[in-house]
């Protein structure tokens, strides 16, 4: 376990943590909640999400209460018909009685935001009461609920040094860094290795297309799969799917006899990624922000393939910024059809210098400030908010 921070405290906060949708939201809130629970240990923690969010899962796997409200993100294009019950829920959501109740019943010292749609109503909510607020952006381009939620919370954390701009440089906005879950510092690669039974000598290729899985990645993944992993036993593929299309791809699995090879693994969903990380030698996978952190945390060599489908394609912002400075390799979408990772990969495991190089370019974006930064903002937060009372 990591050591408890200077500012340390035995009194008891209580702290709402709110955040989902996807992993990329609810991972930096258990992050933090790791550190409250470390440097305040009787706090109470408790987490607000969505129905059907992977905060569903992800939530009660840590022992984390979770309440519920409603809300829903939007969709492209802006006049989708959809929209208008996005938007109906953005107006009413903050003042229904099922979002009031938690603030009443939990009673939070602090309410902090990780991003996406379901962060909204609570936030606004305990922003309106005078609850102290901060909310936290991980990508280079802030999402639709964070640029909603700006003038309203007391702080704005972020990541990325050119995301201050996009707040127009308030005094409120902050370069935190992402923080990352406590497994990602404390697990290393021979441990990871031993673990799964890793031979000595295996490369490892892990491949993921985030919590909700990739259409397009799985069928890149099953194609490295078949064109080149089969034919080298030396290297080990895990590939996670993700869970709403596991089957379709244990089919095709299935269909190109995949299973024959015991190096070809496939997953629906990886819940110890900080293992599987850390005993990778190469790992091909999105580009969101604290997927990129956890890579340059633990100085893995990256093959990228940045999401078409997010807001201000803000992934691509974030694979470039690594490719251009040899950090990491960039595959658009689009070329996965060419057999572009099949290419890159091969290339990549035939090349050890230049493994290496990536994987000493990466390690230079880790940031070994982060949980201090935080709970400094934290303990400030709420000592503010107790000496106004």
């Amino acid at each position: 376990m990591r050591p408890r921070l200077p500012g340390a405290r035995d009194d008891k906060m209580r702290v709402l943590l709110t955040g989902g949708g996807t992993a990329g939201h609810i991972n930096p809130a258990l992050a933090i909640a790791d550190l409250i629970r470390r440097n305040a240990p009787g706090s109470e923690i408790a987490f607000v999400g969505v129905r059907g969010g992977r905060e569903e899962d992800l939530v009660p796997r840590e022992g984390y209460p979770l309440y519920f409200v409603e809300s829903v993100g939007f969709t492209r294009p802006l006049f989708h018909p959809k929209n208008l019950r996005a938007l109906h829920l953005a107006i009413h959501s903050p003042h229904r009685e099922q979002t009031q109740k938690i603030l009443n019943e939990f009673r939070p010292d602090l309410v902090i935001g990780t991003g996406g749609y379901a962060c909204w109503p609570i936030m606004k909510a305990a922003a309106e009461r005078g609850i102290p607020t901060a909310v936290h952006e991980s990508n280079a381009k802030p999402g639709l609920a964070v640029k909603r939620l700006k003038r309203y919370v007391d702080r704005i954390w972020y990541n990325f040094e050119v995301t201050g701009r996009e707040f127009g440089n308030s005094e409120k906005a902050i370069r935190v860094g992402n923080p990352l879950r406590e497994n990602f510092e404390n697990v290393d690669r021979r441990r990871a290795r031993d673990k799964y039974g890793v031979l000595p000598g295996q490369i490892v290729v892990l491949s993921f297309g985030g919590s909700l899985g990739a259409d397009a990645l799985n069928d890149a993944a099953l194609e490295l799969m078949q064109n080149c992993v089969t034919m080298h036993p030396e290297v080990l593929h895990w590939h996670a799917t993700g869970k709403r299309n596991y089957n379709a791809v244990r089919t095709n699995f299935e269909d190109l006899e995949l299973y024959r090879s015991p190096n070809c693994c496939l997953f629906d969903y990886f819940y110890d990624m900080p293992y599987r990380m850390a005993a990778a030698d190469l790992v091909i996978c999105r580009a969101g922000a604290m997927t990129l952190s956890e890579l340059a945390k633990l100085g893995k060599a990256a093959v990228l393939v940045p999401s078409p489908n997010v807001a201000n394609d803000h992934q691509t912002a974030n694979a470039k910024a690594l490719a251009d400075r040899s950090a990491a390799v960039l595959i658009p979408e689009q070329e996965l059809r060419n057999g572009a990772l099949t290419e890159a990969v091969t290339d990549l495991l035939s090349n050890p210098r230049r493994l290496r190089e990536l994987r000493a370019n990466i390690q230079k974006y880790a940031d070994r400030e982060t949980e201090k930064r935080i709970w400094q903002e934290i303990t400030g937060l709420i000592s503010g908010k107790k000496q106004e009372v």
